[in-house]
């Protein structure tokens, strides 16, 4: 139970800091309540645990998820003076990472997914609120290498954690967590995390390396 608030609030927050980041933006304030809402409620009534049919269900969050990634890449733009933002948004990644643990103790995720196996995800967000905490102090930019580098880093990182995860639900493509499968992110209300908050940080990531691209 304790567990399933941590991650709702984990996912408000990682809501409201985007649209922060994207200088609140209305398109931002609109779609996630939407989407989130949609998700949440089908995974309420078990939609996605259905293995048995073809497509998958699951496909029902990723397809969505890829296009509006796309589209709002495209559709907004990030000023540097909202790098604070983007990185408390990674910041969230400890605690998630906290709670695939907890996930992983009550049997709905497989130790491959957490940081006593296969996840390092956990680094980036502690990294994260490291940089948060010199940029808030010093209010200075970081070297455009430096940058450019860990936001590269924490992508393969996310990339990881992510193909791990699909790799372990118990669909036929499965090659991880046998004995233990991942049943989190067909369950709520954590199916949020692959429909919401791993698409903000991958967005966030985005966002400063388009910044980036603008600097050269």
């Amino acid at each position: 139970m304790l567990t399933s608030i941590a991650f709702i609030l984990i996912t408000i927050i990682s809501v409201f800091l985007f649209y922060l980041a994207t200088d609140r933006s209305k398109l931002v304030l609109v779609f996630f309540p939407i989407w989130g809402g949609i998700v949440a409620i089908l995974s309420y009534v078990g939609f996605y645990k259905n293995l048995n049919v073809f497509p998958p269900r699951f496909l029902l969050i990723l397809i969505p998820v890829t296009l509006y990634v796309i589209y709002f890449y495209r559709k907004i733009d990030i000023p540097p003076t909202k790098i604070p933002y983007l990185l408390a948004i990674h910041g969230l990644r400890l605690p998630v990472e906290l709670v695939l643990y907890s996930l992983f103790t009550m049997g709905q995720a497989p130790i491959v997914m957490t940081f006593s196996g296969w996840n390092y995800d956990i680094l980036v967000g502690i990294t994260a609120l490291l940089l948060l905490g010199y940029t808030l102090a010093t209010k200075k930019q970081f070297q455009r290498q430096f940058f450019l580098i860990w936001n590269v880093l924490g992508i393969l990182f996310l990339t990881t954690i992510v193909s791990i995860a699909v790799l372990s639900i118990p669909l036929p493509i499965q090659q991880f967590g046998f004995k233990q499968p991942n049943m989190a992110v067909i369950s709520y209300p954590y199916a949020l995390l692959p429909a919401i908050v791993v698409p903000i940080v991958l967005l966030s990531h985005l966002y400063s390396l388009k910044m980036l691209s603008h600097l050269k």
